[in-house]
Formats: C-alpha cells, structure tokens, sequence
C-alpha cells in the first residue's frame, strides 16, 4: 500500500469522528462536509511523517476550516442552514449523521449558535470530544487559560445562564476598563488591585522582539519576555504605557488594542477569573491578529 493510500485508508477510518465534530460546530450537514473534504485535501498535501496521532491533526485541521466558517458567518451576519432545513449529503452515512442530529437536538444547535466562533470551537473540542485546552489554544490562536474560559463561558450559557454570562462578561469589560485607565495614569497600586497574585503576562515572540527593537532605539517601550510572572512585575510593565491602546472586544473577550489608523497592530487578550486579572497575552504576530474576530470600540 503506498503512502497515499495508507493515509486515504486512515482518513476513512476517521471521517465518521470528522463529521461528528464539523456538526457539532457548524450545525450544516452541507458545511460539515465540506469541512472534513477540505480536511482530506490538507491531509493528501502535508508531511505527516512526523504525526503521532493522525486522529488528533486531522480533528484539529477540521475544527481550524469550522473556525474560519463561524467567524466569515460572523462577519456575514449569516445563521446555519440548520438539519430541518438541507438533505443529509451522504445517504450511505445517513443513520450515523441522524443519530448525531437527534442527540445533539435542534435547541442545543440554536443555542450553540449564539455563542461566538471561539467559545464555540473550545466547547465543543473540549466538553463534547474531550481535547484538552492545551491542544485547542493554538487552534484559536489563544492561551490554554483563555480557551479554558471560552469553554467556561460556553457551558454555562449552554446550560441555561445567559444571564449570569451577560453579567460575566460586563464585570469583566468592566475590569479590563479599569486596568486600561491605570496603565494610561501610571497608577501603580490601583494596577497592583486589579491583579491576581499569581498573574502572568505572556508574549510571542513577535512582541517581545519588537520590545526590544523599541527598547534600543531609546523608545519608553514595555520590556517584555515570554513570560512575566507575579502581579508587581505585570503592574511594572504596564504602568504608565497604555495610553494608545484602546478597548476591544476580541473573539467576543474584552481586550485592549494598538490599532494606528484603524490597523491592529498589537493585541492584549486578558483572562479574568473571580474580578482579578490572571492572564495578560500579547500578540503581534500578523497570522495569529489575523484569526481573531477583532471589535475595536468606537471605531
């Protein structure tokens, strides 16, 4: 058997989980299909050589195509199809994709829909296929802190508390707001105040590179690393030096944003637990600021 088949055999083996996971996420039996084709096409082009567990990539090419599905329908407005709506594809899998509409339920779909493409993409890898946040935070381009709270917010408006999500998240833009105000007056105790003990800021590598090319060209720039732990040292870095950023709303997360003439430029995705900052990410890499859904208030 040579490699391609080898890999084409593999993937049959697969598709039913494939398909399981594309519906689940996009809720379009049509979608769903075209995800795990687009997935089968990816998987004929790459080196696999290396793949320990083609079951694991493959699941996690498909849920990166249904991300980029969720967040162009975001941008469209559009709602999915929906299973009262389209045909099943595949009548020779039409029991198996009845038998998973039946058991996710036309409820559960609409309430899935409501939640943005990020809490959408962890929940489901995470609650429905049990993925562990350490291998969906690089799929939505987040830290495994924020794609736990993706998945934590998810849950819970998934089992019925919109409502304590609604104020979830105005306690935390609120939060961010406040930090955002400190940083720009350099107030040093009131950074320290919204700041868990524990907090850490990270940075990739883009970040902490142009830091340093600020820092050398004499700029007042904030030094970063890839990793600053300890609130004084966060509260340190942050004091005094925000006072371009503005507020956003980022994968549906409040956030912070350089964007000079409406381009974001740097982006700072905050997770928030229990009122206190526990987690700060930079990220300037182009590819990565261009996966996420980006709301910049007043713009």
């Amino acid at each position: 058997m040579s490699g391609q088949d080898f890999l084409a055999a593999q993937f049959a083996a697969n598709r039913k989980h494939l398909a399981s996971v594309a519906y689940r996420m996009l809720g379009s039996w049509s979608e769903a299909d075209d995800a795990v084709q687009e997935a089968f096409l990816r998987l004929m082009r790459a080196d696999t050589r290396d793949v320990a567990n083609l079951r694991g990539w493959l699941t996690t090419v498909v849920a990166r195509v249904c991300l980029d599905v969720l967040r162009s329908r975001k941008i469209r407005r559009e709602a999915p199809i929906g299973p009262d709506a389209e045909a099943v594809p595949d009548e020779t899998s039409a029991d198996h994709e009845t038998d998973i509409a039946d058991a996710i339920g036309v409820g559960m779909l609409v309430v899935l829909a409501e939640l943005t493409p990020a809490e959408r993409v962890a929940f489901v890898l995470h609650d429905m296929f049990d993925v562990g946040f350490d291998e969906i935070a690089p799929i939505i381009s987040r830290s495994p802190a924020a794609a736990r709270q993706l998945a934590s917010r998810a849950r819970r408006r998934v089992q019925g508390g919109q409502a304590s999500v609604a104020t979830d998240r105005e306690r935390q833009h609120e939060v961010v707001a406040a930090f955002l105000a400190a940083s720009r007056d350099g107030d040093f105790s009131a950074l320290l105040a919204l700041l868990a003990p524990d907090a850490v800021l990270r940075a990739d590598a883009a970040a902490v590179a142009m830091a340093a090319n600020r820092a050398r060209a004499g700029a007042d720039a904030m030094l970063l690393a890839p990793e600053t732990r300890g609130r004084e040292a966060v509260a340190e870095a942050f004091k005094g030096r925000a006072k371009a950023a503005q507020a956003a709303t980022i994968d549906g997360e409040p956030g912070l944003v350089f964007a000079p003439g409406g381009k974001p430029f740097a982006v700072f995705d905050f997770v928030v637990e229990a009122g206190r900052i526990v987690e700060i990410s930079v990220i300037v890499d182009r590819t990565r600021i261009a996966a996420l859904q980006l709301e910049i208030e007043g713009a």
